[in-house]
């Protein structure tokens, strides 16, 4: 079972203060013991909100805003992109909706913290490609499960292909309903887990990692551990589509 354990953005973040050095020591070996298990898949943290665009849809008109703050943060999904820009970002994820098909639609894009930023390689130089993530938020439909129309999967297929063979497309990833995934609040050391269905945060998502593990229990256990390093936390655990 894959599930993808999310982080939510703290003021210390959304401040842009320089990135707590224990933090970085104390994730990266968590990471590498779970990647020696066989059982990490996949991770990215996010710049702050200021760095964002969020489009949504709304009667088949996209507003585009800069820098969004928190609101409607549940999510269906995710892409992971490899672009020149957030331009570029922009128009890319404008087909996913376009493929989507589904009328009323919000995704957020968040430019990815790479290892430079974090002071842990120097910036290549030359024109270094942007990597984002562009985060589906969830509606009555995702969170009922369900799944679209033979025309839409038809052409999202196509456009993924698309993507894949211009180099843009890194991975995309579906999640189950909060149904079946938990939030977990970390305060003062103290865990205290929410079965789903949970409602939506007002906190954005800050990073994410996406583990294989035997069942939610497990994951969640592996959650507290990831909590523990960042502090004062919420976090959501979400089952990934097969």
């Amino acid at each position: 079972m894959l599930f993808m354990v999310m982080h939510k953005v703290t003021p210390e973040i959304e401040e842009g203060l320089p990135p707590n050095t224990r933090v970085i020591a104390e994730m990266g070996k968590l990471i590498a013991e779970t990647i020696e298990q066989g059982k990490f898949q996949h991770g990215a943290g996010l710049k702050r909100s200021v760095e964002r665009v969020r489009l949504r849809w709304r009667a088949g008109q996209c507003e585009v805003t800069r820098g969004p703050k928190g609101e409607h943060e549940l999510l269906a999904g995710f892409t992971q992109l490899k672009v020149k820009s957030m331009e570029e970002a922009i128009a890319w994820t404008r087909r996913i909706a376009d493929a989507e098909g589904s009328g009323d639609v919000e995704f957020d894009i968040g430019p990815v913290v790479e290892r430079w930023d974090l002071g842990l390689a120097d910036k290549p130089a030359g024109d270094v490609p942007l990597h984002v993530l562009v985060l589906r938020k969830a509606d009555e439909a995702s969170e009922r499960g369900a799944r679209p129309s033979a025309a839409a999967s038809s052409r999202m297929q196509a456009l993924m292909s698309e993507m894949q063979q211009a180099g843009v497309l890194l991975v995309a990833e579906g999640l189950k309903p909060s149904s079946i995934g938990a939030r977990l609040r970390s305060s003062g050391g103290k865990h205290t887990w929410t079965d789903g269905p949970f409602a939506e945060s007002k906190e954005m998502i800050s990073g994410f990692s996406i583990i294989k593990v035997d069942s939610l229990a497990e994951a969640k256990a592996w959650t507290e551990r990831y909590a523990e390093i960042l502090g004062d936390i919420e976090v959501d655990v979400r089952e990934v589509e097969a």
